[in-house]
């Protein structure tokens, strides 16, 4: 893949950044030339986390940059992802080392990140020489991938409903060579989908089961699946106005699978992928599922719906079970699930599942290395026994208000008994607010941390 465009390699006649810590007062790196360090006294600069100072040069030009980091003990990786926002136009360079330059770097690129579908935005070349050492190739196939699943989460459902998404997976697929087939419609029933067809048939878009295979069939099993809820108005148990504003982005689970499909397919990892992705629409109409139907699944077990709004539990399990058949090496589900997880962890810390100890010690310290944050909950067996039914083998909820996440995930496993390790997120896909690399709409979440463990395993 070629160098992303905010990256140039050359760095010679780039503006330097100084990066300086405001413990102790402010520290000024020796690097500093001493022009600079004198306007910075004189123009008050204190180096709190974000501060930019621009020190002017000769004949209107800058001679560089002072960005403060705050304090040393609590420096945010990717507080540089502010600097696009604060720069003039031009080329830039590191000139003293921050906290991590490579996290430096890539939230650099982050946070010039804008959705430009609909509106046109004010085009600013700021581009960034990268520090020495750091894996330009690496570095551009994690920002494309993650402004393909920013620009796929922010697209409204006019423009990205089940067909769209398909059409987004194919051209993935088509740029590394991946095969793709797909089911749609009725075919789902007859090729024994029926949960995927009964959360996604009210809809006047087709439902559909997206299935990509890329890699040599000798390598280690991954499948990666994801939820494609292209807007979910909660079916019949139908969302109020507030909890609707925002599902356009119910198909962050099925972009983040396609994001990190194509970091491995990019980087060439030793795998045969698989990615799956069910993608419908939850809407309301006359054929629309009702509380307390009951439907078969793919594995053969039978789901009462306890609710039509816990639609996203139903769509993986079919395909979940379609991948368990296939009995991978590892099994991975991202779906925007439960607001159990955001309560309990807030928008910026999705809670992951496994059995298995040494992934989930190995995804932790991944997710630490590259500022992609995750926490582990538990499967708690206890609560197993609230999604029973009376009528059925298991309902799509929990018998009570409480443990909505882990219940979603105990539901899910039931669909997955013969791959070897299986991880499931519970994301939320999306920035409430602007922060250093993270605009505001639409995010990448687990997948950078995910990319990395793969890399060690499978490089």
């Amino acid at each position: 893949m070629p160098m992303h465009p905010i990256f140039e390699a050359k760095a010679a006649a780039a503006t330097p950044i100084w990066f300086v810590s405001s413990t102790n007062g402010m520290s000024t790196p020796e690097s500093i030339a001493p022009a600079a360090q004198t306007f910075a006294k004189a123009a008050g600069f204190e180096a709190k986390a974000g501060d930019c100072l621009l020190v002017p040069g000769g004949q209107g030009r800058t001679f560089g940059v002072l960005f403060g980091l705050g304090s040393d003990k609590d420096v945010d990786p990717f507080l540089p992802g502010k600097l696009p926002q604060l720069l003039p136009a031009g080329a830039y360079r590191f000139a003293n080392a921050p906290r991590d330059s490579r996290l430096a770097a890539l939230a650099f690129a982050l946070g010039a990140y804008r959705f430009s579908r609909y509106r046109e935005q004010p085009e600013k070349s700021v581009r960034l020489a990268l520090p020495e050492g750091v894996d330009a190739a690496d570095l551009s196939r994690i920002v494309d991938a993650t402004t393909l699943a920013r620009d796929l989460i922010n697209t409204p459902a006019n423009d990205m409903g089940p067909a769209e998404l398909e059409a987004a997976a194919r051209s993935v697929a088509k740029t590394f060579g991946a095969k793709t087939r797909s089911i749609v419609g009725d075919d789902l029933l007859k090729q024994n989908f029926p949960l995927v067809h009964a959360v996604g048939r009210a809809a006047a878009r087709a439902p559909r089961l997206v299935d990509l295979v890329w890699g040599n069939p000798k390598h280690p099993k991954v499948t990666l699946a994801g939820k494609g809820v292209c807007f979910d108005s909660g079916g019949l148990d139908i969302k109020p106005e507030n909890a609707m504003l925002l599902m356009k982005k119910d198909m962050g689970g099925a972009a983040t699978a396609l994001a990190l499909a194509q970091l491995i397919m990019d980087a060439k990892l030793k795998v045969r992928l698989r990615v799956l992705i069910p993608a419908v629409e939850n809407a309301v109409s006359g054929s629309a599922m009702r509380p307390l139907d009951v439907y078969p699944s793919r594995k053969g077990l039978h789901v009462e719906i306890g609710n039509t709004d816990a639609e996203g539990r139903l769509i993986l399990a079919d395909a979940m079970a379609l991948a368990d058949e296939d009995e991978p090496d590892l099994l991975v589900d991202f779906g925007t699930l439960t607001g159990a997880a955001r309560a309990a962890l807030g928008p910026e810390l999705p809670p992951f599942y496994t059995s298995d100890e040494g992934l989930a010690s190995a995804l932790a310290c991944h997710a630490e290395a590259e500022n992609d944050p995750l926490w582990r909950m538990p499967l708690w067996r206890r609560y197993d026994s609230l999604l029973d039914s009376k009528v059925a083998d298991l309902s799509n909820i929990g018998a009570g208000p409480f443990a909505g996440s882990i219940i979603c995930a105990l539901f899910l496993q039931r669909f997955v008994t013969r791959a070897k390790s299986w991880l499931h997120f519970d994301i939320y896909a999306w920035n409430p607010s602007t922060k250093p690399a993270r605009p505001e709409g639409g995010e990448l979440q687990a997948a950078r941390a995910l990319y990395a463990l793969l890399k060690e395993r499978y490089a």
